[in-house]
């Protein structure tokens, strides 16, 4: 099946630039100007028809499909992407101005249609997590200018429009009523063209990008979610590269194909509080007390991660040395054989080790666990409905927007979009808010650490380790993206 519009393709089968450090090998490209076609093997298949709005979006720009407006730098701050410049107007309201560039469907990038694609995205259910807590309005100013305002102040938009749920698509991608379609309607270098099954995805060069010409042809993708597999793909020469290598699959791999990255990604236990053993809030204090951290770091990840110290971790620099002790924790209960359901997915291979070793741990401390693991996309809608008493996550902290506060507002609150904990206190919505209103950047990540002190307080997570990813990379292979919040793999400048 190929065909530039593939939306009837996602509904019937269940799919499975950067501004970061590039590495290779130094090899050339063995087709001359035209280059490689490369071959990429991706963790997770799409959970939801490759939707932008949900956890789809990072795969669309990790194999470099979408673009926003802006995109993080590796110091985290907000640089130019599809949006040349920008200014703040007033508390509430920015005025944008794009570069000149071009839609995969020959369709100009203009003010009207980033304007129309951002009110998709704020009309998405669920919404964005990028919008999490926000309402925005987006209306076209001249010939190249976008403002957008808010209804309360925002410090951090520019940061917010970085995210991959909220790339910009052309009015082609909205055509269908319920769905919307990222096939041949991005901006970025590659444009998806072919889906083949629930494994693999096809993209070409995408030869009027805004940045130059994409030195591969295209891209061959296949969505393995075992971590082995993924590792004896690249070994046996059958992918170029290979996202999350599993720890126990390293010492495989030749030195000269593996690269580790410190990443924002931390791997946590969350405790259902809404209903269950653990809406008590002794049971949860009870669980956070069986949990040795340290077996994590040590055991589980070989070495390749850093045991679990708050929702940030140590690649979020300014967190380290400056905690807020959490406070009015609940004093332990007695678990006295108290059943509950503890879940997982294995697309990142760790996790279920990780489950194991919790499963252990909770029943040496007088719980009954029931151990349960699936395929990703096949579990996140019941962990987003509430529907285990514990949940094993790794999560990319600043993957949404790059806003330290915009994964609390997502996670962690009444309105949270991705709330696998179903937290839902006064105490951690007010701290979420105000760290929210807060402009200045420094007072915004203190204020930051005191949400995160409100959250941990309530004993509805338990920070496990805090990862490094390994990504697997062929000898010949130059310019993969190796990027701390995990949003770019492969970009105009990745050859083999």
């Amino acid at each position: 099946m190929r065909h530039p519009r593939l939306l009837a393709a996602f509904l019937l089968t269940p799919l499975l630039a950067g501004c970061f450090a590039s590495t290779g090998g130094g090899g050339e490209a063995s087709e001359g100007e035209d280059g490689s076609r490369l071959r990429v093997a991706l963790a997770f298949p799409p959970a939801e028809n490759l939707s932008p709005y949900g956890a789809d979006a990072t795969i669309l720009s990790r194999l470099g499909v979408t673009e926003g407006l802006t995109i993080l730098d590796a110091n985290g701050a907000a640089a130019p992407a599809l949006a040349a410049s920008w200014r703040r107007e007033d508390d509430r309201t920015w005025l944008f101005t794009l570069r000149e560039a071009v839609f995969q469907d020959g369709t100009e990038v203009t003010p009207a249609a980033v304007a129309a694609s951002l009110a998709h995205a704020t009309r998405a259910e669920p919404a964005p997590a990028a919008l999490a807590g926000v309402t925005l309005t987006a209306k076209a100013k001249g010939s190249a200018g976008v403002r957008i305002t808010t209804t309360e102040p925002d410090p951090v938009l520019p940061l917010r429009l970085s995210s991959p749920s909220l790339a910009v698509l052309s009015p082609k991608a909205y055509e269908e009523k319920d769905a919307v379609d990222p096939a041949g309607t991005a901006t970025g270098p590659f444009e998806l063209t072919e889906v083949t099954g629930a494994g693999a995805a096809g993209l070409d060069r995408f030869d009027d990008y805004w940045g130059g010409r994409a030195q591969a042809s295209g891209i061959d993708a296949r969505f393995i979610a075992d971590g082995t597999a993924r590792a004896n793909a690249l070994r046996t020469g059958q992918v170029d590269v290979a996202e999350a290598i599993p720890v126990a699959q390293v010492a495989g791999l030749d030195a000269d194909t593996r690269r580790e990255t410190p990443t924002t990604r931390t791997t946590s236990l969350l405790l259902n509080t809404d209903s269950g053993i653990f809406e008590d809030p002794a049971l949860r204090a009870a669980a956070r007390a069986a949990v040795d951290t340290s077996a994590f770091a040590r055991g589980v990840y070989e070495g390749h991660a850093d045991a679990g110290a708050g929702i940030y971790g140590p690649a979020v620099t300014w967190a380290e040395g400056n905690r807020v002790k959490p406070a009015h924790r609940a004093e332990a209960g007695d678990p006295d054989g108290a059943s509950l359901t503890l879940a997982t997915y294995d697309n990142r291979p760790e996790l279920p080790e990780a489950a194991q070793v919790l499963k252990q741990q909770l029943e040496n401390a007088g719980f009954t666990v029931k151990l349960e693991v699936r395929e990703y996309s096949r579990l996140e809608s019941d962990a987003l409905a509430g529907k285990f008493d514990a949940f094993v996550l790794a999560r990319n902290t600043l993957v949404d927007t790059g806003d330290p506060v915009a994964v609390l507002a997502s996670d962690f609150t009444c309105d949270g979009g991705y709330n696998i904990a179903q937290v839902c206190t006064p105490a951690v919505d007010r701290a979420v808010a105000e760290a929210q209103a807060v402009a200045d950047t420094g007072k915004r990540q203190q204020a930051a650490l005191a949400a995160e002190a409100a959250v941990l307080g309530t004993d509805a997570v338990v920070p496990l380790a805090h990862q490094r990813v390994i990504t697997g990379v062929a000898a010949e292979v130059d310019g993969v993206l190796l990027d701390p919040y995990e949003r770019t793999l492969v970009g105009a400048g990745t050859r083999r």
